[in-house]
């Protein structure tokens, strides 16, 4: 297939490009580059996706609305992964604006590229946090999710909103993913590991929110990316006993879908950060701080309709994917 990838530069857009090209598929990969971390490591993600044939990349943003037009007419993808977003939870704080552009504006742009140039399946990254406000343990699809704590949670979820109006009014098969806490090589330097390691090599505290009594479904990038794979393979299609008097928030009669993409396992963070010190040899030191704003305490993922419906089965536990990320900082890093 001919498949548009957006955030190819980024964490998981990178692997998920990788594998796509592996297994023979052509790869548009759009990404803006932008400075919101080491420009650096985006260009060195992209540089190793170049070593493909099939790789063609595009610098652009999607909140340009000519430049989005221009690359779906150009290429003609049958199929769009849409990973590009202002990530972070916190920047949100000092910088909304942004967050509406990338992650709102920009998709709209994508969902009117795929409605005009007949995409068969947009396959696209939601959050976990969505669940927001909700305490309800493990977090199911089939949940309500009307209560969002940040900024960047209801832009993921204002793109779950939009591709359903899409997938009616259009016929638009769309599938949204909500991931939970992504790590692994390649990763992104404002996430939790590499803070974490950074700090521990430079002898540094860590800072700990919450005491570091936050419990997380992490999950290693390849199982991420293994999930996105299935769901790319199997457009979404509507639900013939879907009922507007019972809605089910999880699927619609039209094509779309929504599925937790994460590991069964719900871990402590100091669990996390025990295997990290056993990792570097090095014993951390805290800064122990109350619960950010905005923060929620623990989440936990389930993703029995992925396995059921799409065979999805994360593999990597915290104890084998730790370890990988560190080799990988320490080759990349040469430290």
């Amino acid at each position: 297939m001919k498949v548009l990838v957006t955030g190819t530069a980024g964490f998981i857009g990178y692997h998920v490009a990788e594998v796509l090209l592996a297994r023979g598929d052509r790869v548009v990969g759009i990404d803006n580059l932008n400075d919101y971390y080491d420009v650096g490591l985006k260009r060195a993600r992209h540089q190793r996706l170049a070593q493909h044939d099939g790789f063609t990349p595009v610098i652009a943003d999607l909140a340009d609305r000519n430049a989005v037009e221009q690359v779906f007419a150009t290429h003609r993808p049958q199929r769009v992964i849409n990973l590009a977003a202002q990530a972070g939870v916190r920047y949100a704080a000092q910088n909304p604006h942004v967050y509406i552009q990338s992650n709102v504006v920009g998709f709209l742009h994508l969902l009117e590229g795929c409605r005009h140039h007949g995409v068969e399946h947009l396959v696209y990254a939601s959050t976990s946090s969505v669940y927001g406000a909700n305490t309800s343990m493990p977090f199911s699809e089939h949940q309500p999710t009307e209560h969002p704590l940040t900024l960047y949670a209801a832009s993921k979820k204002s793109n779950e909103l939009m591709a359903h109006s899409y997938a009616h009014l259009y016929g638009l098969p769309c599938t949204g993913l909500r991931f939970f806490t992504v790590y692994g090589p390649w990763g992104r330097p404002d996430m939790a590991l590499f803070l974490f390691t950074r700090a521990i090599l430079a002898g540094e505290p860590l800072k700990l929110f919450n005491h570091g009594r936050h419990r997380r479904s992490f999950t290693y990038v390849d199982d991420i990316v293994a999930g996105i794979v299935r769901a790319l393979d199997c457009p979404a299609g509507g639900n013939p006993d879907w009922n507007g008097a019972r809605p089910d928030p999880a699927t619609s009669a039209a094509p779309y879908r929504i599925f937790n993409i994460g590991s069964r396992e719900s871990v402590e963070l100091t669990r996390y950060i025990e295997v990290l010190e056993d990792c570097l040899g090095r014993k951390a030191t805290f800064d122990l701080l109350p619960l950010q704003a905005g923060d929620v305490p623990d989440s936990h993922a389930d993703c029995t309709d992925l396995a059921e419906l799409r065979g999805y089965e994360p593999r990597v536990t915290v104890e084998q994917g730790v370890p990988r990320f560190v080799e990988w900082y320490r080759t990349y890093y040469r430290c």
